[in-house]
Protein backbone atom coordinates (compact mmCIF):
# COMPACT_ATOMS: atom_id res chain seq x y z
CA UNK A 1 0.00 0.00 0.00
CA UNK A 2 1.02 3.61 -0.54
CA UNK A 3 2.67 5.37 2.38
CA UNK A 4 0.90 8.43 3.77
CA UNK A 5 3.48 11.22 3.37
CA UNK A 6 2.10 13.26 6.27
CA UNK A 7 2.39 10.24 8.56
CA UNK A 8 5.85 9.57 7.20
CA UNK A 9 6.89 13.10 8.17
CA UNK A 10 5.30 12.76 11.62
CA UNK A 11 6.94 9.40 12.23
CA UNK A 12 10.36 10.77 11.35
CA UNK A 13 9.86 13.75 13.67
CA UNK A 14 8.64 11.61 16.56
CA UNK A 15 11.28 8.89 16.32
CA UNK A 16 14.21 10.66 14.65
CA UNK A 17 14.58 7.53 12.51
CA UNK A 18 15.73 7.42 8.91
CA UNK A 19 13.47 7.89 5.88
CA UNK A 20 13.62 4.28 4.69
CA UNK A 21 13.11 2.84 8.17
CA UNK A 22 10.01 5.00 8.65
CA UNK A 23 8.70 4.13 5.20
CA UNK A 24 9.14 0.41 5.88
CA UNK A 25 7.51 0.74 9.29
CA UNK A 26 4.40 2.39 7.84
CA UNK A 27 4.20 -0.17 5.05
CA UNK A 28 4.40 -3.01 7.58
CA UNK A 29 1.72 -1.47 9.83
CA UNK A 30 -0.76 -0.10 7.25
CA UNK A 31 0.09 3.53 8.05
CA UNK A 32 -0.68 3.12 11.77
CA UNK A 33 1.63 5.60 13.52
CA UNK A 34 1.60 3.96 16.96
CA UNK A 35 2.17 0.48 15.56
CA UNK A 36 4.91 1.89 13.33
CA UNK A 37 6.65 3.39 16.36
CA UNK A 38 6.51 0.03 18.11
CA UNK A 39 7.82 -1.68 14.96
CA UNK A 40 10.75 0.75 14.84
CA UNK A 41 11.49 0.24 18.53
CA UNK A 42 11.59 -3.52 18.07
CA UNK A 43 13.75 -3.14 15.01
CA UNK A 44 15.96 -0.68 16.86
CA UNK A 45 16.48 -3.02 19.76
CA UNK A 46 17.69 -5.66 17.33
CA UNK A 47 20.10 -3.15 15.83
CA UNK A 48 21.27 -2.11 19.27
CA UNK A 49 21.88 -5.73 20.24
CA UNK A 50 24.17 -6.17 17.23
CA UNK A 51 26.20 -3.18 18.43
CA UNK A 52 26.35 -4.28 22.09
CA UNK A 53 29.70 -6.05 21.63
CA UNK A 54 31.38 -2.92 20.29
CA UNK A 55 33.75 -0.93 22.49
CA UNK A 56 32.50 2.51 23.55
CA UNK A 57 35.43 4.46 24.97
CA UNK A 58 34.55 8.01 23.91
CA UNK A 59 31.69 10.15 25.22
CA UNK A 60 31.51 12.51 28.19
CA UNK A 61 32.16 12.66 31.91
CA UNK A 62 29.95 14.96 33.98
CA UNK A 63 29.85 16.11 37.60
CA UNK A 64 26.88 17.99 39.00
CA UNK A 65 25.99 19.41 42.42
CA UNK A 66 22.58 20.34 43.74
CA UNK A 67 22.17 21.26 47.39
CA UNK A 68 23.89 18.65 49.56
CA UNK A 69 24.27 16.08 46.79
CA UNK A 70 26.86 15.61 44.04
CA UNK A 71 26.85 13.06 41.24
CA UNK A 72 29.51 11.96 38.77
CA UNK A 73 28.91 9.78 35.72
CA UNK A 74 30.47 8.57 32.48
CA UNK A 75 28.28 8.18 29.40
CA UNK A 76 30.07 6.47 26.53
CA UNK A 77 29.85 6.48 22.76
CA UNK A 78 32.14 4.95 20.16
CA UNK A 79 33.42 8.24 18.69
CA UNK A 80 33.98 11.77 19.98
CA UNK A 81 31.84 13.02 17.09
CA UNK A 82 28.73 11.38 18.57
CA UNK A 83 29.65 12.82 21.98
CA UNK A 84 28.66 16.19 20.49
CA UNK A 85 25.39 14.89 19.04
CA UNK A 86 22.30 16.76 20.26
CA UNK A 87 20.40 13.57 21.16
CA UNK A 88 23.38 12.30 23.14
CA UNK A 89 23.87 15.59 25.00
CA UNK A 90 20.15 15.94 25.75
CA UNK A 91 20.14 12.48 27.29
CA UNK A 92 23.22 13.36 29.37
CA UNK A 93 21.46 16.49 30.66
CA UNK A 94 18.38 14.45 31.53
CA UNK A 95 20.54 11.90 33.35
CA UNK A 96 22.23 14.66 35.32
CA UNK A 97 18.95 16.00 36.70
CA UNK A 98 17.51 12.53 37.31
CA UNK A 99 20.48 10.92 39.06
CA UNK A 100 20.88 13.73 41.59
CA UNK A 101 17.61 12.63 43.23
CA UNK A 102 17.76 8.90 42.46
CA UNK A 103 18.50 6.16 44.99
CA UNK A 104 20.98 3.48 43.98
CA UNK A 105 24.02 1.55 45.15
CA UNK A 106 25.47 0.01 41.99
CA UNK A 107 25.53 0.71 38.27
CA UNK A 108 23.16 -2.24 37.80
CA UNK A 109 20.68 -0.46 40.08
CA UNK A 110 21.03 2.68 37.98
CA UNK A 111 20.42 0.90 34.68
CA UNK A 112 17.12 -0.49 36.00
CA UNK A 113 15.80 2.94 37.05
CA UNK A 114 13.12 4.43 34.81
CA UNK A 115 13.00 7.83 33.16
CA UNK A 116 9.73 8.64 31.37
CA UNK A 117 8.61 5.01 31.70
CA UNK A 118 11.74 3.53 30.13
CA UNK A 119 14.72 2.06 31.98
CA UNK A 120 18.03 3.86 31.59
CA UNK A 121 19.42 0.72 29.97
CA UNK A 122 16.62 0.81 27.38
CA UNK A 123 17.18 4.53 26.82
CA UNK A 124 20.79 3.66 25.94
CA UNK A 125 19.60 0.94 23.54
CA UNK A 126 17.15 3.38 21.98
CA UNK A 127 19.92 5.94 21.47
CA UNK A 128 22.16 3.24 20.03
CA UNK A 129 19.50 2.48 17.42
CA UNK A 130 18.87 6.13 16.57
CA UNK A 131 22.47 7.32 16.47
CA UNK A 132 24.07 4.18 15.05
CA UNK A 133 26.78 3.81 17.70
CA UNK A 134 26.88 1.88 20.94
CA UNK A 135 25.78 4.17 23.79
CA UNK A 136 26.32 3.01 27.37
CA UNK A 137 26.25 4.42 30.88
CA UNK A 138 29.44 2.97 32.30
CA UNK A 139 29.64 4.22 35.89
CA UNK A 140 28.03 6.55 38.41
CA UNK A 141 29.10 7.85 41.83
CA UNK A 142 27.06 9.90 44.27
CA UNK A 143 27.97 11.79 47.46
CA UNK A 144 25.39 13.15 49.89
CA UNK A 145 26.63 15.52 52.59
CA UNK A 146 25.49 15.09 56.19
CA UNK A 147 25.23 17.81 58.81
CA UNK A 148 28.45 19.85 59.04
CA UNK A 149 29.57 18.50 55.65
CA UNK A 150 29.57 20.01 52.19
CA UNK A 151 29.98 18.67 48.65
CA UNK A 152 31.19 20.24 45.45
CA UNK A 153 32.06 19.24 41.90
CA UNK A 154 33.97 20.34 38.85
CA UNK A 155 33.72 19.29 35.20
CA UNK A 156 36.53 20.32 32.87
CA UNK A 157 35.43 22.26 29.80
CA UNK A 158 36.16 19.34 27.45
CA UNK A 159 33.74 17.04 29.38
CA UNK A 160 36.45 14.36 29.52
CA UNK A 161 37.38 14.61 33.19
CA UNK A 162 35.46 15.59 36.33
CA UNK A 163 35.56 15.31 40.11
CA UNK A 164 33.24 15.29 43.11
CA UNK A 165 34.51 15.95 46.63
CA UNK A 166 33.11 15.84 50.18
CA UNK A 167 34.58 17.54 53.27
CA UNK A 168 33.70 18.57 56.79
CA UNK A 169 33.02 22.30 56.92
CA UNK A 170 30.77 24.80 55.17
CA UNK A 171 32.98 26.67 52.71
CA UNK A 172 31.43 25.43 49.47
CA UNK A 173 32.97 28.22 47.39
CA UNK A 174 36.53 27.25 48.34
CA UNK A 175 35.72 23.56 48.02
CA UNK A 176 35.03 23.99 44.30
CA UNK A 177 38.68 24.99 43.89
CA UNK A 178 39.73 21.72 45.52
CA UNK A 179 37.59 19.84 42.99
CA UNK A 180 39.37 21.81 40.25
CA UNK A 181 42.75 20.89 41.74
CA UNK A 182 41.95 17.17 41.81
CA UNK A 183 40.62 17.31 38.25
CA UNK A 184 43.78 19.04 37.02
CA UNK A 185 46.52 17.24 38.99
CA UNK A 186 45.00 13.76 39.33
CA UNK A 187 46.41 12.71 42.73
CA UNK A 188 47.56 9.09 42.97
CA UNK A 189 46.24 8.92 46.54
CA UNK A 190 43.53 11.11 48.06
CA UNK A 191 45.01 10.65 51.56
CA UNK A 192 47.97 8.98 53.28
CA UNK A 193 45.79 6.13 54.56
CA UNK A 194 45.31 4.96 50.94
CA UNK A 195 49.04 4.34 50.46
CA UNK A 196 49.94 0.63 50.68
CA UNK A 197 51.63 -0.21 53.99
CA UNK A 198 54.69 -1.65 52.29
CA UNK A 199 55.23 1.63 50.42
CA UNK A 200 54.95 3.66 53.65
CA UNK A 201 57.44 1.30 55.30
CA UNK A 202 59.92 1.75 52.43
CA UNK A 203 59.64 5.54 52.69
CA UNK A 204 60.16 5.50 56.46
CA UNK A 205 63.23 3.25 56.12
CA UNK A 206 64.66 5.48 53.39
CA UNK A 207 64.27 8.56 55.57
CA UNK A 208 65.55 7.00 58.80
CA UNK A 209 68.77 5.80 57.10
CA UNK A 210 69.42 9.01 55.16
CA UNK A 211 73.00 10.39 55.40
CA UNK A 212 71.44 13.84 55.88
CA UNK A 213 70.65 12.89 59.48
CA UNK A 214 74.20 11.95 60.43
CA UNK A 215 75.64 14.00 63.29
CA UNK A 216 72.59 16.26 63.56
CA UNK A 217 70.89 17.12 66.87
CA UNK A 218 67.58 15.34 67.50
CA UNK A 219 65.44 18.43 66.87
CA UNK A 220 67.22 19.11 63.58
CA UNK A 221 66.80 15.46 62.59
CA UNK A 222 63.05 15.65 63.19
CA UNK A 223 62.84 18.77 61.03
CA UNK A 224 64.83 17.07 58.24
CA UNK A 225 62.64 13.96 58.46
CA UNK A 226 59.47 16.05 58.21
CA UNK A 227 60.80 17.83 55.11
CA UNK A 228 61.86 14.57 53.48
CA UNK A 229 58.50 12.95 54.25
CA UNK A 230 56.66 15.91 52.72
CA UNK A 231 58.75 15.60 49.54
CA UNK A 232 58.28 11.82 49.33
CA UNK A 233 54.50 12.11 49.68
CA UNK A 234 54.37 14.92 47.14
CA UNK A 235 56.43 12.85 44.68
CA UNK A 236 54.09 9.94 45.32
CA UNK A 237 51.07 12.09 44.39
CA UNK A 238 49.34 12.30 47.78
CA UNK A 239 46.66 15.00 47.56
CA UNK A 240 47.28 16.90 50.80
CA UNK A 241 51.03 17.18 50.09
CA UNK A 242 50.65 18.52 46.54
CA UNK A 243 51.25 22.22 45.84
CA UNK A 244 47.79 23.79 45.62
CA UNK A 245 47.04 24.50 41.97
CA UNK A 246 45.41 27.90 42.65
CA UNK A 247 48.28 29.10 44.88
CA UNK A 248 51.41 26.95 44.76
CA UNK A 249 52.87 28.70 47.81
CA UNK A 250 50.44 26.49 49.75
CA UNK A 251 50.06 22.74 49.95
CA UNK A 252 46.54 21.36 49.69
CA UNK A 253 46.78 20.55 53.39
CA UNK A 254 47.48 24.22 54.23
CA UNK A 255 44.69 25.37 51.92
CA UNK A 256 42.23 23.09 53.73
CA UNK A 257 43.37 24.36 57.12
CA UNK A 258 43.01 28.00 56.06
CA UNK A 259 39.53 27.28 54.64
CA UNK A 260 38.41 25.42 57.79
CA UNK A 261 37.80 22.27 55.77
CA UNK A 262 38.60 18.68 56.66
CA UNK A 263 38.97 16.32 53.72
CA UNK A 264 36.70 13.25 53.73
CA UNK A 265 36.67 11.76 50.24
CA UNK A 266 36.80 12.52 46.53
CA UNK A 267 36.58 10.66 43.25
CA UNK A 268 37.78 11.63 39.79
CA UNK A 269 36.58 10.14 36.49
CA UNK A 270 38.59 10.45 33.30
CA UNK A 271 36.89 9.44 30.08
CA UNK A 272 37.73 5.93 28.93
CA UNK A 273 40.22 5.15 31.70
CA UNK A 274 40.59 1.41 32.13
CA UNK A 275 38.92 0.62 28.79
CA UNK A 276 41.06 -1.32 26.36
CA UNK A 277 40.35 0.18 22.96
CA UNK A 278 40.01 -2.23 20.07
CA UNK A 279 42.30 -1.52 17.12
CA UNK A 280 41.06 -2.84 13.79
CA UNK A 281 42.71 -2.23 10.42
CA UNK A 282 40.57 -0.70 7.68
CA UNK A 283 40.28 -3.87 5.58
CA UNK A 284 39.15 -5.88 8.60
CA UNK A 285 36.65 -3.19 9.55
CA UNK A 286 35.11 -3.20 6.06
CA UNK A 287 34.93 -7.00 6.10
CA UNK A 288 33.18 -6.90 9.48
CA UNK A 289 30.62 -4.38 8.19
CA UNK A 290 29.90 -6.59 5.17
CA UNK A 291 28.83 -9.39 7.53
CA UNK A 292 26.10 -7.25 9.16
Amino acid sequence: MAVDLNKLKELRERTNSGFLDCKNALEETNNDIEKAIKWLQEKGIVKAAKKSSRIAAEGIVRAYTEGQTAILFELNSETDFVAKNELFLNFAAKLEKFLINAKFKTIDDVLKLKIDGLTIEDHCKDLTAKIGEKISLRRVEKYTAKKQEVVSSYTHANNRVATIVLVEGNNAEQLRFLAMHITALNPTYMCVSEIPKEVVKQIEEKISTSPKLAGKPEKIQESIKAGMLKKEYNDLGVLEYQPYVVDDSLTVQKFLEQSNLKFQKAIRFELGEGIEKKIVDFAAEVAEQMKQ
